[in-house]
């Protein structure tokens, strides 16, 4: 049963699109600065025309980039930090192929009332709207069973709410092929089996003596060890979520911020280098879980695109859940641009145990 909506290309055939010109470029003046008038890419799908007549699309796409052919006259994405002197940069602004870029807007939507169960989801967000976790579960499983990449951003909230035991057996299980987060979503998790509390408090949410501490202890025996791996190899970290990505070789990126204590010797604290390691796991992403995380979760949706290209060559959407006991941050994701955001209003304590249930009957089901 599909999950999303089959993807219709653009008819290239049309007068309009046969009759546009090759976009056009104007090379980079210095390292960083692009042309004036420059193109400034979406998250849909997007298409530019070459001098021999060809639209293709460009790598690695993403909102907030620019389009940059390179000396093999492949199309690519490209945030501007990142443009060299003399890239050719397009430049225009017409997003109807008049100026050889075209923007495909509605290439998910197909005929009238043929949408998929995941772009039905897409509908206003609210914590009256029941949540569909078999949906979600089959997705998970389904992407698992064709080997995709699922990746996962999370709060430590997830880590508060006891559903930190849930994520262990998502990563275990394999249905996690990157976690994306902070230094608090390690540093609580790690405080956990290290010193048993998170944030000072136990299971049962009571403060115990000391506990405002408890997490400064925990990065301090973590730095002692020289890093998470490490103190996994050392015996010091036993369980939790930081213990199951270092088992089972799933990897994981630890942005820095100005709220952190420590850091972990892990965090990535130069923000441009976080961006460039957060990046290199979005562009293999085919489905993101965020949970509990205002400022990751819209950091991390405005690198994904809302497609991926599955290994068949056809456009799929990507599906992107976005979980928060608040209205507001589902709505703000979408709002940033990620349109293809599915808001699922709950906790993460629920979500993770209900979802977890979903998938294990979805697995029986299928054997």
């Amino acid at each position: 049963m599909p999950t999303t909506p089959r993807y219709t290309p653009p008819d290239f055939t049309r007068a309009d699109l046969v009759a546009a010109p090759p976009a056009r470029t104007v090379p980079a003046e210095r390292d960083g600065v692009l042309p004036d008038g420059f193109f400034a890419t979406t998250n849909l799908p997007t298409y530019v025309k070459g001098g021999d007549g060809r639209w293709t699309m460009p790598r690695e796409p993403r909102m907030d980039g620019v389009l940059v052919r390179d000396a093999q006259g492949t199309w690519w994405v490209r945030e501007g930090r990142r443009v060299r002197q003399g890239d050719a940069v397009v430049v225009g602004s017409a997003e109807d192929g008049r100026e050889g870029v075209l923007v495909h807007a509605s290439g998910f939507e197909g005929e009238a009332g043929a949408h998929g169960d995941f772009h039905f989801m897409s509908s206003q967000v609210s914590r009256e709207k029941p949540i569909d976790y078999r949906l979600i579960a089959r997705m998970l499983v389904e992407e698992k069973r064709r080997g995709g990449y699922t990746l996962w951003v999370t709060g430590p909230a997830l880590v508060h709410s006891r559903a930190r035991d849930n994520l262990v057996w998502f990563i275990r299980n394999g249905y996690v092929q990157a976690l994306l987060a902070g230094n608090a979503v390690a540093v609580h998790d790690i405080e956990a089996n290290v010193v048993g509390t998170t944030l000072g408090m136990t299971g049962e949410g009571e403060p115990t003596a000391g506990g405002h501490a408890a997490h400064m202890r925990a990065i301090n025996a973590v730095r002692r060890a020289g890093s998470i791996r490490a103190a996994v190899a050392q015996g010091l970290v036993t369980d939790g979520i930081m213990h199951a990505c270092v088992v089972e070789e799933v990897p994981y990126v630890l942005a820095g911020s100005l709220r952190d204590d420590g850091p972990l010797p892990d965090v990535i604290t130069d923000n441009v280098a976080a961006q460039e390691a957060t990046r290199a796991h979005t562009i293999k992403a085919t489905m993101a879980v965020m949970i509990a995380t205002a400022l990751h979760s819209i950091a991390v949706g405005n690198m994904l695109p809302a497609y991926y290209a599955a290994p068949d060559g056809e456009l799929r959407e990507l599906p992107t859940i976005c979980v928060d006991a608040s209205e507001f941050l589902v709505s703000k994701l979408k709002d940033r641009g990620t349109h293809q955001a599915v808001g699922v209003v709950t906790n993460a304590q629920d979500f993770m145990s209900i979802l977890r249930s979903a998938v294990e009957r979805e697995v029986e089901g299928a054997a």
